[in-house]
């Protein structure tokens, strides 16, 4: 992918951008001929959007729209969507500084989960580590990603803790609070504490296997696939979103199988 190298070593020539990686699924193997690629831009401040600008007016042939730092939210960063030569290509900033202080929360066994548009389960603070742990750097003049990148290929052990014990409790608790709603009949309310739950119990089954979670995409189906997983993860967790109404038996039912499901994978994360 020459031409790929070839963008994120012009990327590097911006003032601010301190190295490219490449994520998501192009960088983890599991993508399909449509799929984006994901350039993580590893940045300081001051970020010089206006060269980048230039830069993306350059390589599409036309204006294209570049946040500033912070324009899609508070951990999507903000960046930019384009096309180039009929591949979608997107920009995605990443405060190296912030990356930097989330990889020492993790040794640390702390993280955090933030509100973002476009991820129903938040995003988990420890995503920026495992951005890196499993990308392909394109960039790095000063050689500081990679430095990065090999310390984020070995999992904490304080971090797997932290989250298999989230998990134990949180998972169990909130299909409790889920009951709340059943003689309401609130689907919406039983629906989002059923999508936590799992989200959740996929966060602890990546973390005893030592895997990084990159976002909700593609999760319960690798989830299923790791040791720990009961051997019809995958379909149980989806089969929880196929409610047929709101009576108050038919979202007990859900419940009840997300509570069997939960103590399953629990048991597998205690040993």
């Amino acid at each position: 992918m020459d031409w790929l190298k070839e963008i994120a070593d012009r990327l590097t020539g911006v003032g601010g951008v301190a190295g490219v990686c490449l994520g998501g699924s192009r960088a983890k193997g599991t993508h399909h001929p449509a799929s984006d690629y994901d350039l993580g831009l590893y940045y300081r401040p001051p970020l010089d959007t206006a060269a980048l600008r230039l830069l993306a007016s350059d390589l599409t042939g036309g204006p294209v729209e570049v946040t500033e730092p912070g324009g899609w939210g508070p951990w999507v960063d903000g960046g930019a969507w384009l096309t180039v030569d009929g591949r979608r290509v997107d920009w995605i900033y990443r405060d190296l500084d912030r990356v930097h202080q989330v990889w020492a929360d993790c040794r640390a066994g702390r993280f955090e989960v933030g509100v973002q548009a476009g991820h129903p389960l938040g995003v988990y603070s420890h995503t920026y580590a495992g951005e890196l742990a499993v990308g392909r750097v394109l960039a790095d003049p000063a050689g500081e990603l990679r430095a990065l990148q090999r310390e984020t290929r070995h999992y904490p052990e304080s971090l797997r803790e932290a989250l298999i014990a989230n998990a134990l409790w949180e998972a169990p608790f909130t299909l409790a609070c889920a009951r709340k709603g059943v003689d309401r009949g609130d689907a919406f309310y039983v629906a989002g504490c059923l999508f936590r739950a799992t989200g959740l119990l996929v966060q602890g089954l990546h973390a005893h296997a030592g895997r990084w979670v990159l976002n909700e995409k593609g999760a319960v189906r690798e989830a299923g696939e790791l040791p720990a997983a009961p051997a019809d993860f995958t379909a149980r967790a989806h089969a929880l979103f196929t409610v047929p109404a709101t009576a108050p038996d038919a979202l007990s039912a859900a419940i009840d199988a997300a509570d069997r499901l939960t103590a399953e994978v629990c048991g597998q994360l205690s040993r």
